[in-house]
């Protein structure tokens, strides 16, 4: 099971109030919050493996170069050669080292790689996995991944954790009339204002879908586009010409990375040294984690495969 860690957390941040708190007063909403998702997540769908995939560089030069305005409208602080500071609410900012050490205390390997998100991350996990794979995030560009074939599905987090969609091949058929295969295509032609992805102009999700069932990938598209013997509406052709510089770099910001080198595998779930519930038992009392941390502990034994 891949977590994408930062959509869990902001998701955990916005629907517990931040009147949960430490002892010491210190807001602890988001900590106890990615527990309890955690803790269902763990108890009903019983991951061998658990990673918490980071973002290193949640908005990487690479990326930007390409397209300036990825992610922009988030960004709190520019960092010339460095990574862009996020804009993140000052509430949860100060739990987001927590996050970590917590993460670190149950045993979850946390796991990211430097100029890289943790969308790409995902990718490569997911990619070089010898197994079944479920991937945890309320993000849709993770679609891409689906592939029924080899077992890797997106557990879906924007309705809500009571109202999960477990997304496969046939959902996104159904959903969009394309294929996991024609995602990342189709999500650059749509466009996406929550990323900055400004998409080609004049063409929503519906062109978009019909385009590619017609020409099949975006490479397709571009060729129809430039050759008048193919029937295509004028208004469609003239907007794709506009957009072709768009279209040259597009699909390689939208596509994760599928080929990181990210080292040792993740450790099972459920495995505990003495040291590890020592840990454990230091921050639920210094940090007021109580019953999260106590769900979290019965899932992760529940699920435990030795």
């Amino acid at each position: 099971m891949l977590l994408d860690t930062a959509s869990l957390y902001f998701r955990a941040f916005y629907g517990v109030p931040d009147t949960v708190r430490a002892p010491d007063g210190t807001p602890v909403n988001a900590v106890r919050g990615l527990l309890d998702m955690i803790a269902r997540l763990v108890t009903d769908f019983k991951p061998t493996q658990l990673v918490a995939c980071w973002d290193d560089d949640w908005r990487p030069h690479w990326r930007t170069e390409l397209i300036p305005s990825y992610k922009l409208h988030r960004v709190a602080q520019l960092v010339p050669g460095g990574v862009d500071i996020e804009e993140t609410p000052e509430l949860l900012q100060v739990q987001i080292p927590m996050i970590r050490e917590v993460l670190d205390a149950f045993g979850i390997t946390v796991t990211g790689a430097i100029h890289h998100e943790a969308d790409d991350v995902i990718g490569s996990l997911a990619t070089q996995a010898d197994c079944p794979v479920d991937i945890v995030t309320g993000d849709r560009d993770l679609f891409q991944l689906v592939d029924d074939e080899r077992q890797v599905r997106v557990i879906y987090t924007a309705r809500g954790m009571s109202k999960l969609e477990l997304v496969t091949d046939d959902e996104i058929v159904s959903k969009y009339g394309i294929s996991p295969r024609q995602y990342v295509d189709f999500a650059l032609l749509r466009g996406d204002t929550s990323d900055g992805l400004p998409g080609v102009a004049g063409i929503g999700e519906k062109t978009a879908a019909g385009l590619l069932q017609k020409f099949g990938d975006l490479r397709g598209i571009i060729a129809a586009a430039d050759n008048r013997d193919v029937p295509m509406p004028a208004a469609t052709r003239m907007k794709i010409y506009s957009a072709s510089d768009y279209l040259a770099v597009a699909p390689a910001v939208v596509q994760v990375v599928r080929n990181l080198n990210l080292g040792a595998q993740p450790a099972r779930v459920g495995s505990f040294s003495e040291e590890r519930w020592t840990l454990i038992t230091h921050l639920v009392g210094e940090w007021g984690l109580g019953g999260s941390a106590e769900r979290l502990i019965k899932a992760l034994d529940a699920a435990k495969v030795d």
